[in-house]
């Protein structure tokens, strides 16, 4: 019996994203219940008992105020990401000419994979596909996934895109994936990650190393098409499928999709004269990844006692996942970087999470997630 290959998904069916934005490698799950709290699933991971992609966390309701503040980092910030979005753009048709393939890792590299797809449209009036694909941390690289690329484009014309590294897990995790998937006689990709912002000095294709709010990490699926997290639970996902994950259609009053990305598209003529002057400077220099970030991630793991360098998120985008997502012990933040983690220091409160002052911290600030057995959040 021939099973048939699965075949992509597309909004609006799937995501509140237009069908031409992004062709999801994805099976949709949305009818499946998969929720559920984050003490819980944080004392399941911490033990070993499941693992994290198997389940999904509660969405965020954001509040009025933090509404506010995403709204205010957003207008604060739009040119700022544009620029970025440009610098990286040229840099990866640079790399893989008009020719390029965008492949996501979904989902906080999907609005990032869009509008980098939009630039090189403005830029150049280059159509480039684009596909958001699933990677999970210790398990890898959709491989069904990879197979369906493999058997439309030229692997070699494929660059995977993220928003920004923290202290490299997922670099580490696609370069090992994709090395397997060769070794194993499958089809070679280039390990090469494109992002936004490289703090953790992971990648040589990035916009900026500076590590600063884009703001579509404030919120989760209302900013990323009302896209859940990917999914990997074997319950669901057999043999010859694509990884999950969930469609949120009834979050759509909320959606902020199309706002973000139209707001960083509209800064792109202002960006346009300065990214054409800074990124064959950037591709000049020497970008070659120096780890910075995991170093440091092992250095602050065991000053804060933390047997497993995973519970260290950081970076504005990591730190902020922690506080939405996982069961945060304390935030650490550079003074001078405070003005603008507002929106950081608004769910630190709320969730009355420590906030401390770290005056030599490389990154703007970095999330802790609470350790196995600490009853205390200044434990």
């Amino acid at each position: 019996m021939n099973v048939q290959p699965p075949a992509p998904l597309h909004g609006p069916e799937f995501s509140s994203y237009a069908a031409s934005e992004v062709s999801w490698l994805l099976t949709d799950l949305s009818h499946v219940a998969l929720e559920a709290p984050a003490a819980e699933r944080e004392a399941m991971m911490q033990a070993k008992a499941g693992h994290y992609a198997e389940s999904l966390p509660i969405e965020y309701q954001p509040t009025g105020e933090y509404l506010d503040l995403f709204h205010e980092a957003l207008a604060a910030s739009a040119e700022r990401v544009a620029h970025a979005v440009g610098v990286v753009t040229e840099l990866v048709l640079a790399a893989r000419s008009s020719s390029a393939v965008l492949v996501s890792l979904a989902r906080a590299g999907t609005p990032v994979g869009i509008l980098m797809r939009r630039w090189a449209r403005f830029a150049h009036g280059v159509q480039l596909p684009h596909y958001a694909v699933s990677i999970v941390r210790s398990r890898g690289i959709d491989l069904e996934a990879m197979r369906y690329l493999a058997r439309h484009h030229d692997p070699a014309q494929v660059m995977f895109v993220d928003g920004w590294t923290g202290k490299g897990a997922i670099c580490r995790e696609l370069r090992e994936a994709v090395t397997l998937l060769a070794e194993s006689g499958g089809p070679a990709f280039d390990p090469q990650l494109a992002v936004l912002a490289d703090p953790g000095g992971c990648t040589g294709v990035f916009g900026t190393r500076d590590d600063f709010l884009i703001p579509s990490a404030c919120l989760n699926s209302t900013v990323s098409g009302l896209v859940s997290r990917t999914v990997l639970n074997d319950r669901y996902i057999g043999p010859g499928r694509f990884h999950g994950a969930k469609f949120y259609q009834e979050l759509a009053p909320g959606d902020v999709s199309g706002l973000f990305l139209d707001a960083i598209e509209a800064c792109f003529p202002a960006v346009a004269a300065r990214v054409a002057a800074d990124w064959p400077a950037l591709a000049a220099t020497d970008r070659t990844p120096d780890w910075s970030g995991w170093k440091i991630a092992l250095r602050l793991s065991e000053e804060y006692g933390l047997d497993d360098v995973n519970l260290l998120k950081p970076g504005v985008g990591e730190t902020t996942r922690v506080l939405l997502r996982r069961s945060p012990w304390r935030v650490l933040i550079r003074p001078d970087a405070r003005a603008e983690l507002g929106h950081v220091l608004l769910l630190a409160k709320d969730t009355g999470i420590p906030v401390d002052e770290v005056a030599d911290l490389p990154y703007a600030c970095v999330g802790l997630i609470r350790p196995k057995g600490a009853k205390g959040a200044t434990q």
